[in-house]
């Protein structure tokens, strides 16, 4: 890959808090080292039960994490934007991935050799402790899922994947509600239903294949509620 910093795939590297504690000559060896995997809309960039061979992030576009059951019923458990890395935790433990990893528009993973990945989880503090808050993170994200799925009402849930929780400083979400859905195993017309009432408080806007997020502090105050058991309504 060409070192130069202005190429994406520099700007992406260069925005991480630990690359630029490497020295010169580690950070170019893996800048050259970096792949990446391009898909369109729909399709899969990382299939379920795939030999584990990296560290990827989403370079460009944004990527879903879901699995499906055996009836076709798909379960999308998390969305990542451009800029943010996923399955640090699959990396760790090796073999393969235990979820498809799919376009949600066009998109470019970046990857991070997984030789590379070791040796730096071997001999880099900076970058353990960056691991450290992404696994806190998802950890954070998990227990959150677990109880939204278990307690939360429809509202709740939306709010929920609306939240700093999943897209940390991000006020305009390309996601449809299609795609709300998967994540928030809830059906599309409910998603409608809860996102016009939502518009209609003024805590977002909608637009075709979009959510602005207008009022975060009242998502999050839903949220703030103690959780009682979940409507009755059907998904």
């Amino acid at each position: 890959m060409l070192l130069d910093k202005r190429s994406p795939a520099s700007i992406f590297l260069y925005g991480q808090p630990w690359f630029d504690r490497l020295a010169t000559p580690e950070r170019c060896a893996l800048l050259d080292l970096l792949v990446l995997r391009k898909a369109a809309k729909g399709e899969v960039l990382l299939h379920k039960g795939q030999a584990i061979d990296g560290w990827y992030g989403v370079l460009s576009g944004m990527a879903k994490l879901q699995t499906s059951g055996p009836d076709g019923k798909v379960s999308a458990f998390l969305g990542v934007p451009a800029g943010e890395w996923f399955g640090e935790g699959s990396v760790l433990r090796g073999g393969a991935w235990q979820y498809d990893v799919v376009a949600m528009r066009d998109t470019t993973l970046i990857g991070m050799p997984l030789a590379q990945f070791q040796a730096l989880y071997r001999q880099d503090l900076s970058f353990n402790h960056y691991l450290i808050e992404r696994l806190n993170l998802r950890l954070g994200q998990a227990m959150a899922i677990i109880e939204s799925g278990r307690l939360r009402s429809p509202e709740e849930r939306v709010a929920q994947y609306l939240s700093h929780l999943f897209w940390q400083g991000m006020r305009k979400i390309n996601l449809s509600q299609e795609d709300l859905g998967h994540l928030a195993g809830l059906s599309r017309q409910t998603i409608n239903r809860v996102l016009k009432q939502f518009e209609a408080q003024g805590w977002v806007s909608l637009e075709f294949g979009r959510v602005d997020i207008l009022d975060q502090d009242a998502l999050e105050g839903l949220l703030r509620a103690i959780p009682t058991e979940a409507s009755a309504e059907p998904n």
